[in-house]
């Protein structure tokens, strides 16, 4: 199967209290997270960039309620399904998921 990568990073999923550290994919239809721990509960996950309804900044945050850190990305699905990752180069990652950049 051949994937066409275009970004790949180390990131953290936050789900309230529960994080979970893996990788972040884009391709050119999909989003991956593939976590390295998945004993947590915590992914993997993957969707379809059509699928993506919105994409911003959000808060990276300890303990679900602590901001610790503005670089990170919320990903809202059609479904209403959240997602939200801890990562660096937050507005490149934007820009690439909103179809901005190729």
């Amino acid at each position: 199967m051949s994937v066409n990568l275009i970004k790949s990073s180390i990131a953290t999923v936050q789900n309230g209290v529960a994080r979970a550290d893996g990788k972040l994919q884009l391709t050119e239809s999909e989003v991956i997270f593939e976590p390295f721990n998945q004993a947590f509960g915590l992914g993997p996950y993957q969707f379809k960039r059509a699928d993506i309804a919105s994409v911003g900044k959000c808060l990276g945050k300890g303990g679900g309620i602590i901001p610790i850190t503005t670089e990170a990305i919320r990903i809202t699905l059609c479904s209403e399904q959240v997602y939200e990752f801890i990562i660096a180069q937050p507005s490149q990652w934007i820009a690439l998921l909103a179809g901005k950049v190729h």
